[in-house]
């Protein structure tokens, strides 16, 4: 049985894995150890599944495009005073198969089983499509 547990996050504001990226990388000054940190509201109960080698997928213009592995999950307290849970990530950003999804608040549990494949050195010219048609793809069995 596969122990790995994934979390799956609505990447708001992002019109694409590379504005993704640029977020994480340029323009957010969230850090904890040099690393970028995503934070969140609540704390995963289920951490020690999370942090056995899961992942945050993030869902962009409507698809699961991307995933980042979590390393660790860190209390952040803000300005405000409330805790907070920073979902610390690998810098590497791993492209997978697109696949739609509803939006939602907040983040949801994605067991390993759901969670789409990467995608391969054969498939990674799909980044280059406009999410709207690697919906369309998805849609009709086209990954």
């Amino acid at each position: 049985m596969d122990a790995k547990l994934h979390l799956l996050k609505l990447s708001v504001g992002s019109e694409s894995v590379e504005g993704l990226i640029d977020w994480q990388r340029n323009r957010s000054e969230q850090r904890i150890g040099g690393r970028y940190y995503h934070l969140t509201r609540m704390w995963p109960r289920r951490q020690a599944e999370l942090l056995a080698g899961g992942s945050i997928f993030w869902v962009i213009q409507g698809l699961i495009l991307a995933r980042q592995r979590v390393l660790s999950l860190h209390e952040v307290t803000g300005q405000d005073g409330i805790r907070r849970c920073g979902l610390v990530l690998d810098a590497e950003v791993v492209r997978t198969e697109p696949v739609a999804r509803r939006p939602f608040q907040g983040w949801r549990y994605l067991e390993a089983a759901d969670a789409p494949a990467d995608l391969g050195g054969a498939r990674g010219g799909d980044a280059d499509l406009p999410p709207s048609l690697m919906a369309a793809l998805a849609e009709i069995g086209v990954r």
